[in-house]
């Protein structure tokens, strides 16, 4: 049998929020010590920047164009691929210990799993398979999940419930009383989405996902082969960590992002030479997706607000850091500290101020595209610490699970398991990784497709509301690291992006159609 796993993923987390990529707010030692024995990519890209299209890219190894979930709302099938059930196939113990979201949170009816089986007292969900097999949900062994708040009908929910039912009003909820997102503002400025809460940690989501991770491995056999997906609601809104721990980073003592450009006229002047959907969402004439308060106008964000809600965001970064340490701390006593390897990556990241923004959306810039992913390999396996700059996709992660296990590459992923150099990079072909978008909400389309390729990203948008499929973006990250600068229209730029375009249409798999429904906004 292969080595032990434990799949780490946080929710919305930018690549420069950890001190391994540069950060220099938030403290993440654990992280830190896995990237510095491990392998840290420095270019890792999502195939879609929203949680389900991204979260089933992950289980699946499957571009989003083959699995299908297009956007959020669009539920993941039942019998999709998934390489937490082959590795259940081959002897492993799975569990899947946070936010899961391959379905609509948005379920008043009850239809999705993963809204049903907390109340239903078992370990995991069975399904018929078209063989006639019977399998656990996704390939789960054992299911507990999580989201942002107390809300939903999820375990997370029910333990507040029952264990602490002063909490339930404590968190802001992430949807308002329209089942839109809530455009409240709070804490100092008034920012979207601050909240003072006045939880106790140990009641909030990061402990309870680090607490019932460390229960679910307590219950294995010391022998047992696992495969353990741990996922952190946080640090994506609302932001709204313990009260307790807002001393942790004072907002008044941050600078401004690198990326948030204060004269308000030359941040209009870079956005209008960016496609239409750009301008039109910081105005606010353009809503276009589900992802951003519908009532609230990015234009109106200030400095301050920008501070607060990176210093809320890095305060829930390093309460994530520590949690992951509990755990580590938890393997380490069961003496399975030689044969983990330990995975640690986000579904996409966050604006966090860049360009005047907050959230995301259909924006294929590195403050979403761009993503922390380290890979720690067990001591067992004598793999050398390396940083790998190299373009990867979280699309390789299923074949990386399969190879750690000492399986072969699945018959259903797209990709090959991550490189562990530079070297092994470029002699298997790791040369470009796309993103692909599609949303169709508020009666307003939009559509586009991104390659990042030679430290240039080229993405061209399809036909849409606001778009005829001839505009795009096209940014010099050597020269342009904060991609400020558009070059689609550059004359001396043009046999480049001509270039990409075709490595991009021959690389990106044929979209499966027809296009399955949206059945929620979330």
């Amino acid at each position: 049998m292969g080595r032990r796993i434990l799949f780490i993923t946080t929710d919305q987390q930018r690549f420069d929020s950890l001190g391994c990529n540069g950060g220099t707010i938030a403290r993440t030692p654990n992280i830190d010590a896995l990237a510095s024995h491990g392998i840290n990519y420095t270019r890792a890209h999502p195939q879609n920047v929203v949680c389900m299209p991204s979260r089933s890219t992950m289980i699946t190894g499957q571009h989003v164009a083959t699995h299908g979930v297009w956007m959020n709302g669009v539920p993941l099938p039942d019998d999709a691929s998934s390489i937490a059930a082959t590795l259940r196939t081959a002897g492993y113990k799975t569990a899947l210990i946070g936010k899961a979201h391959f379905e609509p949170v948005v379920d008043p009816f009850g239809r999705f799993v993963e809204n049903k089986v907390a109340a239903s007292g078992d370990e995991t969900a069975f399904h018929v398979m078209p063989d006639g097999s019977r399998v656990p949900h996704r390939g789960f062994d054992h299911l507990e999940f999580a989201t942002h708040s107390p809300a939903a009908s999820l375990h997370y929910s029910a333990w507040i419930r029952e264990n602490h039912p002063e909490a339930l009003g404590m968190f802001l909820p992430n949807l308002d009383m329209d089942l839109e997102v809530n455009s409240k503002g709070g804490g100092d400025t008034n920012a979207p989405q601050v909240h003072h809460n006045p939880i106790n940690k140990e009641w909030y989501h990061t402990d309870w996902v680090a607490d019932r991770t460390i229960n679910w491995l307590d219950s294995l056999s010391t022998d047992d082969d696992w495969f353990c997906w741990m996922s952190f609601p946080d640090p994506h809104h609302p932001w709204d960590p313990p009260q307790s721990e807002l001393g942790r980073v004072n907002w008044r003592d941050l600078d401004l992002p690198a990326g948030y450009i204060a004269d308000s006229a030359r941040r209009e002047e870079v956005l209008r030479n960016k496609p239409a959907h750009w301008m039109g969402w910081y105005d606010g004439s353009f809503v276009s997706n589900y992802e951003a308060p519908a009532k609230w106008i990015p234009a109106t964000l200030t400095a301050d607000q920008v501070r607060e809600v990176n210093a809320m965001t890095h305060i829930e970064n390093e309460l994530i850091d520590e949690a992951i340490g509990r755990v580590l701390t938890a393997i380490r006593a069961r003496g399975w500290q030689d044969d983990v390897d330990i995975v640690f990556t986000t579904d996409h990241g966050e604006m966090q101020g860049e360009f005047g923004f907050l959230f995301k959306g259909p924006y294929h810039v590195d403050g979403l595209m761009r993503l922390p992913l380290i890979w720690k390999p067990a001591n067992s396996a004598h793999v050398a610490p390396s940083v790998v700059d190299a373009p990867v996709g979280l699309v390789s992660l299923a074949a990386t699970f399969a190879a750690i296990a000492g399986l072969p590459t699945p018959e259903y992923v797209e990709a090959p398991s991550l490189p562990v150099s530079n070297d092994d990079a470029r002699s298997r072909g790791f040369e470009r990784v796309l993103t692909e978008w599609d949303s169709v909400l508020f009666d307003k389309v939009v559509r586009s497709r991104t390659i990042h390729r030679d430290g240039f990203t080229c993405t061209t948008m399809g036909r849409g509301t606001l778009h005829d499929g001839t505009e795009g973006e096209l940014y010099d990250h050597r020269n342009d690291p904060l991609q400020q600068v558009n070059l689609w229209d550059d004359p001396s730029h043009q046999s480049l992006k001509s270039d990409l375009l075709s490595d991009l249409r021959d690389n990106l798999p044929r979209t499966v159609m027809p296009l399955r429904t949206c059945d929620a906004p979330v």
